[in-house]
């Protein structure tokens, strides 16, 4: 069958999931549906909220549908009237059967991590967090069981020493619509052949929970190249944080978006900060230093620590717990 003639239903929120929903449409294939969340409140004005997917649904003149329930029988009955062929999910909540199932040719997701690793809601945070070298794309059949589908495609990507989650969401961001389009090709053609993950060792997989401002928190008595890790893998968001105290001085929190790590058998306590006042701030670690790149301090806006340094002239009398 000619891909471009399947009624294709595509599910999604955030940004990630936009450029797929672009590039099907700029490349003629029929997207019939677009579902997505409700629009809600949020900010402190509690202005309305619309998702990034719908924004860019409407532009491209799509019709949306915005279930609170995935279960609500008049979203449902809408959706069989869209008779799809295809069901392509990108960064959505979990669906039940009688939509993922509705489609003839089944549902497919995009999944940021090469699964069956990092099943879960943060797989780019967790893997660099991890300390891994490589990660990718996967898509697959979805059933009843969260991010264990049939595969049916992978494309693997590099994580580099400078990398963090920014840079690595983007790269996925935009890998993942080339597997995308040509999953749907391959469907179309017949030309799948999708692997269980069922007999997959369990204790052998390394899961991608969703992250917590507990789950943030950084622990300086770990090792360096840990901790940098740590800090790439919550870095632009939520970002990695510490809470800074000291005699005579008012306790402070800081987000810390970019450091590197210098090794040094020295004889502080983990958390000790050292500083010249002018160029750096270098916090003690179990084998070495944090060498402190971007911060924000809280009521602050982000800065580097040469800016930061300009008007903080306390920052020797903390230590980060």
């Amino acid at each position: 069958m000619n891909a471009k003639e399947l009624r294709i239903v595509f599910m999604g929120t955030p940004e990630f999931a936009v450029p797929s929903l672009r590039a099907l449409v700029s490349e003629g294939y029929n997207v019939v549906a677009v579902v997505t969340t409700p629009d809600k409140p949020a900010g402190r004005g509690q202005k309305i909220h619309e998702s990034d997917v719908k924004l860019a649904a409407l532009e491209l003149g799509l019709p949306v549908l915005q279930p609170e329930k995935m279960k609500d029988p008049e979203f449902v009955e809408a959706l069989k009237t869209m008779q799809p062929d295809l069901g392509i999910v990108i960064a959505f909540r979990m669906l039940p059967e009688v939509v993922w199932a509705m489609p003839r040719l089944g549902t497919f997701n995009l999944h940021a991590s090469l699964l069956p690793q990092y099943r879960g809601a943060a797989p780019i945070n967790r893997a660099i967090m991890n300390g891994e070298t490589e990660t990718g794309v996967t898509t697959f059949l979805l059933n009843h069981e969260i991010d264990k589908g049939a595969i049916i495609g992978q494309t693997r990507v590099p994580i580099g020493e400078e990398d963090n989650v920014g840079t690595m969401y983007d790269k996925l961001m935009n890998i993942g619509t080339c597997l995308v389009l040509e999953t749907v090709e391959r469907i179309a053609a017949g030309n799948i052949t999708p692997v269980e993950q069922q007999h997959v060792d369990e204790s052998t997989l390394k899961p991608a929970p969703k992250i917590f401002k507990e789950d943030c928190i950084i622990d300086w008595r770990a090792d360096g190249k840990h901790i940098v890790d740590f800090i790439r893998g919550l870095s632009p968001y939520p970002a990695a944080w510490t809470t800074m105290t000291g005699e005579g001085v008012a306790p402070l929190t800081a987000k810390i978006f970019a450091a590197r790590f210098v090794a040094d058998n020295h004889n502080f306590a983990a958390g000790n900060i050292r500083t010249d006042g002018k160029n750096y701030i270098r916090v003690a670690c179990a084998d070495g230093w944090i060498d402190v790149a971007e911060l924000q301090i809280a009521g602050k806006k982000r800065m580097t620590v040469k800016e930061l340094l300009l008007g903080f002239r306390n920052a020797e009398k903390y230590s980060c717990r």
